[in-house]
């Protein structure tokens, strides 16, 4: 299993066991993460699920794709370490990964 942790924009943490494959969204849906609305349900096609990547975890995420990056584009506060939770596939290299939670979802 692989640890993630979710931070809410209060500073509440959510610290997790996630399955290798599944989604991050996946994670932060199946423990009721607030927060991470995922109103398209991971099909990257709204961005509700968007979170903030710790600056020292960007390169382990994989790339943003072309949609992805224009989902972005609906999101609230959108930073350089933006991403769609939905777009992070766990994985063992992504043990303790830490993610911020927006103020606010669209």
């Amino acid at each position: 299993m692989t640890k993630v942790t979710f931070v809410e924009h209060n500073g509440t943490t959510h610290s997790l066991e996630a399955e290798n494959g599944m989604t991050l969204m996946e994670v932060a849906l199946k423990n009721a993460v607030p927060g991470v609305d995922a109103d398209c349900g991971g099909a990257c096609a709204c961005a509700t699920c968007h979170v903030y990547v710790d600056p020292e975890w960007m390169e382990k995420t994989g790339e943003v794709s072309e949609t992805e990056e224009d989902m972005l584009d609906f999101a609230f506060d959108v930073r350089e370490n933006s991403r769609l939770s939905c777009q992070i596939k766990i994985s063992d290299e992504l043990n303790g990964l830490v993610v911020k939670l927006p103020e606010k979802q669209f």
